[in-house]
């Protein structure tokens, strides 16, 4: 083989092994979060899956350890709940009737087990109002 051969056979072996590698990476961004009613109708689907769930931290049911190492509560969408259970750090805003998404693993029990919450700031994206007169 000739070494422009050789040369053009390398490169498309480094171009395809790049467009794979990206293609996986997309592929596992591509669905954000699912909601707590989408996780509810998939029954088993989810279940051992690494997932994020969207929902409200329901009233009455977030219950936090005092060294804000571990928190239970129950994630509430609009017709379905879901229990949840997170270990790792926790952010200084969470609270009740608040927005998260908790990012972990659907146990065989219906339990989200999870280790990371994120909290969503409904005031950073509500519209500008715009100058007031």
């Amino acid at each position: 083989m000739l070494p422009p051969a050789k040369f053009a056979v390398g490169a498309a072996v480094m171009a395809l092994a790049t467009a794979y590698l990206a293609y996986l990476g997309a592929v596992s961004s591509w669905q954000y979060y699912v909601t707590v009613e989408e996780c509810a109708q998939a029954g088993n689907a989810f279940q051992g899956q690494r997932l994020r769930v969207s929902g409200r931290v329901t009233v009455n049911t977030l219950v936090v350890q005092r060294d804000r190492s571990r928190a239970n509560f129950t994630l509430q969408g609009l017709h379905s709940q879901l229990p949840v259970s997170c270990a790792g750090p926790l952010p200084d805003n969470l609270a009740e009737d608040l927005d998260v998404v908790v990012e972990g693993n659907l146990q065989p029990d219906g339990l989200l087990r999870g280790d990371k919450v994120l909290t969503r700031c409904a005031s950073k994206y509500q519209a500008d109002k715009g100058p007031a007169h």
